[in-house]
């Protein structure tokens, strides 16, 4: 059988299951990658599992997005980070060594190899040959502990690039013309994988740059093959022997096709509020902005910070335009100052902040209430920024950079100058040395201690789901609701990770402000239940989005389909995930509706199909649900922690 890169990458890691689309499959992971927005309920998780160490080729705790230290929680985290990353035997990124996706890139990944993050965006990696994909903390946990990942079998979507970009367009236009196409939802099961003659001009940070924002079409994962470009850069990184070939068989197939001519393509932007409202930047020129914000993990290389520096060098930014720099790394930021493009930012008005996810997460950089924002971060969801009236644009470095210049959404083709040429310079090590502690001796880590701050809270006990129950509907939503709309980022929520009481205080403020008074009252009278659209829980892989909203009761999530890893985190906590057999159902219920449920057991474990009613209207809704007897397991002991303790305490 002739196979492409992600069937290849599937073959190698599948221990069960059949590589047939819509079936569920376990893998082996090779990697893990966690953060500390994510990581310390990880952590939590470990000790709550009894795990003594690592079993992965390769395990990085990184600390990039809770980095602000207004009081002692987050350095708190970061220390008891330190601690679990020693006691667990994993690699340590410390505070301002840059955001995990381009760091871990840099030092740890291999082609060939599998990649399982608690962010959203472990994707990225997938520039290199590897399969990477995101998952909820606890799946990462598992992983850790040596489990198999467990995923529905994507359709393996092919993507042919042929041409070459044209100046003053960049890899950042690539994937805005795929969500130009395919919109937030045009990913979802699949594996997006990337081939033919463009790719030759393609640098590994551009493929990055692409694979990273496939997680906002909602594809399991984006895969490039690993050819000589990625041995360039492995080289350049002094890990040569890492690298290995791995391409497409000749006459391989792939479920679905697109292509794109690179030469065709122009600057594009992505409007408010969402990555898939996407447009050229022709049609919106001449708008106001705030700001313009050079950065992030869906921007993180040498060139596209270089790229932004040679283009105001020597000119000076719009009066009332803040100009944000946020380096991706530390050996980026350090090859910048000994280039000269730190200066040319600074003189021209720039803003540096330290190497690590920032505003991109809400975490400052906040932008003024209504004022236009560009930024070359991957989502524009609302309130993401840190500002609940937010006005986002997602753009090239090239456009952020002409933009800031001009004060209005500027075309960069417009710009009176030659597009900058850009060469990548040497890396020298030993100015980021040092920045990633590696793994201790095993005997050595059994004996250290987890420290935990006051902040840091363990995970409560979660009751399985009963077998009768009538729960009110305290949310009804829309289509497209974000895990940020959920349970927000930002510097007044991100604190609290490693505390569930404090942080579901959060929990759908964006959507309702009196969510969480309502959901605690009726915690204790039996709980509640939500009801969406299309496309619930895009965005982040945060498992707080799952599990705060499960600490104030949620039973049932009722809705027209869900995003993949809000879904998988829902199961991992026990809350029953069902979807409308008749989508026109949706109009029947209203928020306040009692929703009621009986012999709820027994029909989800044997049928996938049955009905609820709602209380005093006399109407029946039918529901349904896709979950694998392995997540009916899950759901009716209350979640993956109780269904491990029961494994263990068996001795399964």
């Amino acid at each position: 059988m002739k196979l492409n890169v992600a069937q290849k990458l599937i073959q190698e890691h599948l221990v069960s299951g059949e590589m047939k689309p819509g079936t569920e499959i376990g893998l082996k992971i090779d990697q893990t990658l966690t953060q500390d927005a994510t990581g310390t309920m990880v952590m939590l998780e470990l000790e709550a599992m009894g795990v003594d160490r690592a079993k992965t080729e390769a395990s990085a705790q990184y600390v990039d997005h809770n980095l602000i230290q207004s009081d002692h929680r987050n350095p708190d985290d970061h220390l008891f980070l330190r601690s679990a990353a020693k006691r667990f035997g994993l690699y340590f990124s410390r505070p301002g060594n840059g955001v995990s996706h381009p760091v871990h890139m840099q030092k740890l990944c291999k082609p060939g190899r599998t990649l399982l993050g608690s962010d959203s965006h472990t994707c990225a990696n997938g520039c290199m040959g590897m399969l990477a994909m995101g998952a909820g903390g606890i799946d990462v946990a598992m992983a850790i502990a040596g489990e198999p990942f467990y995923v529905k079998m994507p359709q393996i979507w092919g993507v042919k690039l042929t041409g070459k970009l044209p100046d003053w367009v960049s890899a950042k236009d690539v994937i805005l013309e795929m969500l130009r196409r395919h919109d937030v939802k045009g990913g979802v099961g699949k594996i997006i994988e990337y081939y033919g003659p463009g790719l030759k001009d393609l640098s590994a940070m551009d493929r990055h740059v692409i694979a990273n924002m496939g997680a906002e079409l909602g594809a399991t994962a984006t895969v490039f093959p690993s050819d000589n470009e990625v041995k360039r850069f492995l080289k350049q990184q002094g890990r040569e022997e890492d690298w290995q070939e791995i391409t497409a068989d000749r006459g391989a197939e792939y479920d679905l096709h697109d292509e794109i001519d690179l030469s065709t393509l122009e600057p594009l932007i992505a409007k408010p509020s969402s990555p898939g409202n996407v447009v050229p930047v022709s049609e919106v020129a001449g708008e106001t902005i705030y700001q313009s914000y050079i950065g992030s993990s869906a921007n993180p290389g040498y060139r596209d910070f270089a790229v932004a520096a040679e283009i105001v060098k020597g000119k000076h930014v719009a009066n009332g335009v803040s100009f944000d720099i946020n380096p991706s790394s530390r050996q980026i930021l350090t090859q910048l100052v000994d280039e000269g493009h730190i200066a040319s930012l600074l003189s021209a008005g720039g803003r540096l902040h330290q190497a690590g996810c920032n505003g991109c997460i809400g975490m400052g950089q906040a932008p003024a209430s209504g004022r236009n924002s560009l930024r070359t971060t991957p989502r524009n969801f609302p309130g993401r920024s840190g500002t609940k009236e937010d006005s986002v644009f997602l753009c090239s470095p090239e456009t952020a950079a002409a933009s800031a210049l001009t004060g209005v959404i500027t075309d960069p083709r417009t710009l009176d100058m030659d597009y900058p040429r850009i060469k990548e310079p040497k890396v020298d090590f030993e100015k980021d040395q040092g920045m990633l502690e590696e793994p201790i001796d095993p005997a050595e880590g059994l004996s250290v201690e987890l420290e935990k701050g006051p902040n840091i809270k363990s995970i409560p006990n979660l009751a399985p789901i009963e077998d009768n129950f009538e729960i009110p509907v305290l949310l009804k939503m829309g289509d497209n609701i974000s895990t940020d709309e959920i349970l927000a980022g930002g510097s007044r929520v991100l604190p609290y990770r490693s505390n569930l009481q404090r942080i579901s205080t959060f929990t759908f403020e964006i959507v309702d402000d009196t969510y969480y008074e309502r959901a605690m009252k009726q915690r204790d009278e039996g709980g509640h239940a939500v009801v969406g659209g299309f496309n619930y829980g895009q965005g982040s892989s945060r498992e707080h989005a799952a599990l705060a909203p499960r600490f104030l009761g949620l039973k049932a999530v009722l809705v027209k389909d869900f995003a993949r890893i809000h879904l998988q985190n829902l199961i991992n906590f026990g809350v029953l995930p069902i979807q409308f057999v008749d989508e026109s159902d949706y109009d029947k219920i209203e928020s306040g509706d009692v929703l009621v449920f009986e012999n709820v057991r027994d029909k989800v474990r044997n049928n996938h199909e049955f009905e609820i009613s709602i209380k005093g209207k006399d109407e029946k809704i039918r529901v349904k649900h896709s979950l694998t007897s392995r997540h009916l397991d899950i759901i009716l002991e209350g979640g993956v922690i109780n269904w491990i303790k029961k494994k263990q305490e068996s001795g399964v």
